[in-house]
């Protein structure tokens, strides 16, 4: 038996490797498709609450990497720029499939995350694509091409189904977020077999965690969701974002924890503005003015009830009349509303993340076609490289943009 000989072997079934192969087989290459679970794209399936966040219509071509972080933002312009938010929506409306804007360019299919899969499904069968599906690989092996011809070799794949040879392989394995779901390191393992750099992986947009003794002041508001400001980092390196926070149990989650916490460092503080909408110390100096209620009472016009008793009660000067406290006590409790200080202990780590930070480091990838430089017909795209999105789309355009960047450099047979 002669072993199966395809242009390219894509490993890995997600958003990146699904929209790779159906553009690939759509150019006329022979395609392989191979993934170790029984279902594609489960984090399409249970993204967006079920209904896919499939991109975002803000995304800025001309500067998309300020959307994105890694150690070499930029590298993800030229693929961007190539395959835009607007060719996406142009698929999707193709397909027939329903979507709607939630806020901030964020789209979503009003059905389900199921549309989408179908989408990508029925584009690679156009492709004439091949799956295999429960099917894992075991080795990973490159062939130089002994003729010295214009190919430079190609790739033998050992899988659960035995073996196949691959002009080109692709790498579309995704991070480590959400193991119930399969992620494994296969990519990052892959990558080291190659001798590629890896930049350190850790959780991105994960929530937050915090000691056990100093959140017990906190935790009784856990569910509670409020509009906030929030940041890290000083001068330059200052990140801001104006989302909703939500307090949980052992900390704090909401967009506003999952966007600032793909730049916090470990050991470092965040600084929030619980009332960024309000002049606190003005509304409560005039409150003193004209009003003989209770601090928390004046406050709750504010900020959420809850909320506002959470803070009086840190103090006996805040657990009084508002015309009997004294101005330094207010303006104090302006301050901490408008400034709250706190260092998290950690995040709740790979479980709840919802992508992963770090990976293949750029450096060793071509930009324009996702090849690594020193390695002939490889390739990673998606969430394995080194380049993270901000929450609300911008991980699945990087997919797609990553995937048709490779997919229209990879050569016909």
């Amino acid at each position: 038996m002669s072993t199966p000989f395809f242009d390219a072997v894509i490993i890995g079934a997600g958003a990146a490797g699904l929209f790779c192969a159906a553009q690939a087989g759509q150019r006329g290459l022979k395609v392989l498709l191979v993934d170790h679970a029984d279902k594609v794209a489960e984090k399409v399936r249970i993204s967006g609450g079920g209904r896919c966040n499939f991109t975002n219509r803000d995304l800025d071509v001309r500067a998309p990497h300020k959307h994105f972080v890694g150690q070499n933002a930029q590298f993800c312009r030229s693929a961007l720029s190539r395959y835009t938010p607007a060719d996406f929506i142009a698929l999707v409306e193709r397909h027939g499939i329903a979507y709607h804007e939630k806020h901030k360019g964020q789209l979503f299919a009003d059905r389900s995350a199921e549309d989408i899969i179908a989408m990508l499904l029925a584009e690679c069968a156009q492709g004439r694509v091949e799956r295999w599906q429960p099917c894992g690989v075991k080795n990973v092996v490159f062939l130089a091409d002994e003729a010295g011809g214009t190919s430079a070799g190609s790739y033998q794949i050992d899988t659960d189904r035995g073996p196949v040879q691959a002009r080109s392989l692709v790498v579309a394995t995704g991070g480590l977020s959400i193991p119930k779901i399969g992620a494994t390191d296969f990519g990052y393992r892959l990558a080291q077999q190659f001798g590629l750099p890896l930049v350190a992986q850790r959780p991105g947009l994960v929530p937050l965690t915090f000691d056990g003794q100093a959140w017990a002041p906190y935790a009784q508001l856990a569910g509670l969701a409020l509009p906030v400001e929030i940041s890290t980092g000083a001068k330059k390196e200052r990140m801001a974002f104006v989302e909703d926070l939500l307090f949980t149990h052992r900390g704090l989650s909401g967009p506003a924890v999952l966007q600032i916490s793909s730049y916090w460092q470990p050991g470092t503080p965040l600084a929030i503005n619980l009332a960024p909408a309000v002049d606190l110390p003005a509304a409560l100096a005039q409150a003193k003015v004209r009003s003989r209620k209770l601090i928390a009472n004046e406050l709750a016009a504010l900020v959420p009830s809850r909320l506002a008793d959470a803070w009086a009660s840190q103090s006996a000067d805040w657990q009084r009349p508002i015309n009997e406290a004294a101005d330094k006590a207010l303006a104090r409790l302006a301050e901490r509303l408008a400034r709250w200080e706190l260092t998290p202990t950690g995040t709740e780590g790979y479980k709840k993340a919802e992508v992963t930070l770090g990976g293949v480091d750029t450096r060793a990838l071509s930009q324009q076609t996702m090849e690594c430089k020193a390695q002939p017909g490889l390739y990673f795209i998606g969430e394995v490289v080194d380049i993270t999105g901000w929450l609300g789309g911008y991980n699945f355009q990087w997919a797609w943009a990553s995937a048709h960047a490779c997919a229209q450099a990879l050569p016909l047979h």
